[in-house]
């Protein structure tokens, strides 16, 4: 019955779709499965002719501002993936243009028949190279998959998981195709001590036994500032520069009504899409926090689901323009008014204050890394497995981020830095709210139009009941 009340939901709302609606919803639907050209990434359809991700698209469209000039420091051959993306826009810029992406390109909804064949026909062999990588998989491990249930399946909440590790390579043997593929973090490589003394076959504290002093654990410490730094530098959708050149670009009348005439449910999906590119940083960031990969895969996925939140919310101060009191949305910086249409002012009044407190603060970059790393790595989170090994990591980043804040001569801001956290869990408690509110008014988006980690992240089990035909 549950089934038969979502298909008959899903039939009634196609039925109001244009041909030309539904057709490109479908075919954009069938790209996804293509990474995106320029990173590798999840693609999100065909943008200025290219299929690439959400990333790669506004990178491409920031790059073509009169005010933005790239130079390679190096030789201008970078590797541009997914994790090094962000190091040289120049090369990225070079890689966009040579896939054929063009300001000038026909957009994917009005591609010739032709074109739409020829993508259509890329994308179905590449989905048949998937399902033949995933049998050889299926193969080695010995899992028996049965692939029609698989197709016919829905795609699921996050579950807790129990990793399976091969003895002396702590290598996940396999995850199931439900869980969303950001939030697969391999516990595969070594990290803190490992990390420093990877080929020395000594523990840092027999090093520093040997030397008959604590400098190991300095450099522990150290090498662990580091590399939270720089994976927070990596993993900013923003550079700094970017966000000045665009300080004072806002949004005209015309373009604030436009967003306030959007329905609620579209302004809804559409900030839900949003943040889930946020978020998308925010896991790259936090698989490379030291120890967090040696956590299970459980206590990984738990972390992110109460975390990733939070710590959008404190990267925002990035973007955020305390002079005009705007955040940067959509390319423009936006005031308050733009999200009306969210029908929630009170939450969004509350997200703009807490920006503006950071910002007060005056943070460095490396004292905002690591307050995010430790705003992620919190053993009071609720699910956790191991709880001791979680308290661990937390300690060493707090531990990092008092001596930041003590070479940077700031200690006492480290008691405002606990408060922001407790405001943090107070907005992220009203978004849960918010969004129970809006499942119950529009369930159809929230269970079926909502970006599949959105839903991971944010939803729960209490708004998938509430969806008509549901078997309570």
């Amino acid at each position: 019955m549950a089934v038969a009340g979502r298909l008959s939901l899903a039939t009634r709302n196609a039925s109001l779709a244009t041909p030309s609606t539904a057709t490109s919803s479908k075919i954009t639907t069938q790209i996804e499965v293509i990474p995106c050209k320029i990173c590798g990434d999840k693609s999100s359809g065909v943008h200025y002719g290219v299929i690439t991700c959400e990333g790669c698209k506004g990178f491409f469209r920031r790059s073509q501002l009169p005010t933005v000039s790239y130079s390679c420091s190096r030789q201008s051959n970078c590797t541009i993936d997914r994790s090094s993306r962000n190091r040289c826009q120049h090369c990225r810029l070079q890689k966009c243009l040579a896939q054929g992406m063009s300001r000038d390109a026909v957009k994917f909804g009005r591609m010739s028949k032709r074109q739409r064949d020829s993508l259509i026909a890329e994308v179905e062999r590449h989905r048949q190279q998937q399902q033949q990588q995933q049998l050889q998989v299926d193969a080695q491990s010995g899992l028996a998959y049965h692939t029609k249930e698989r197709e016919d399946c829905s795609p699921q909440l996050l579950q807790p998981m129990t990793p399976a590790y091969c003895s002396g390579e702590s290598e996940l043997l396999s995850f199931t195709s439900d869980v969303h593929p950001y939030l697969l973090c391999t516990p595969n490589q070594p990290q803190v001590s490992d990390m420093i003394y990877r080929s020395s076959g000594v523990s840092p504290s027999s090093r520093a036994h040997m030397r008959g002093d604590t400098s190991g654990h300095s450099e522990i410490r150290d090498e662990l500032c580091d590399s939270i730094v720089r994976s927070n530098k990596d993993t900013c959708q923003y550079r700094a520069e970017e966000l000045q050149a665009l300080k004072w670009k806002v949004f005209s009348r015309e373009e604030m009504q436009a967003y306030q005439s959007k329905s609620v449910d579209e302004m809804w999906q559409h900030c839900a899409v949003r943040l889930t590119d946020a978020v998308q940083y925010v896991v790259e960031f936090a698989k490379h926090i030291p120890g967090f990969r040696l956590l299970s895969q459980n206590d990984q996925i738990a972390l992110l689901k109460t975390g990733s939140m939070e710590v959008v919310l404190v990267r925002m101060s990035r973007v955020f323009n305390a002079e005009n009191n705007t955040v940067f949305f959509d390319g423009k910086f936006a005031g308050t008014e733009v999200f009306k249409s969210l029908a929630c002012g009170d939450l969004i009044a509350a997200v703009f204050d807490f920006a503006h407190s950071v910002c007060a603060l005056k943070l460095t970059d490396q004292q905002v890394a690591l307050f995010s790393a430790l705003v992620l790595i919190n053993a009071d989170r609720p699910c956790l497995e191991d709880r001791g090994k979680v308290l661990c990591v937390q300690r060493s980043v707090e531990l990092g981020l008092t001596h930041i804040l003590h070479r940077d001569n700031r200690d006492s801001l480290m008691h405002k830095l606990y408060q922001r956290m407790s405001v943090l869990r107070s907005l992220c408690s009203l978004h849960t709210e918010k969004l129970r509110w809006f499942s119950q008014r529009y369930p159809l988006t929230a269970h079926c139009l909502f970006p599949p980690l959105y839903k991971e992240l944010f939803a729960s089990e209490a708004e998938l009941m509430l969806l008509p035909g549901a078997t309570h």
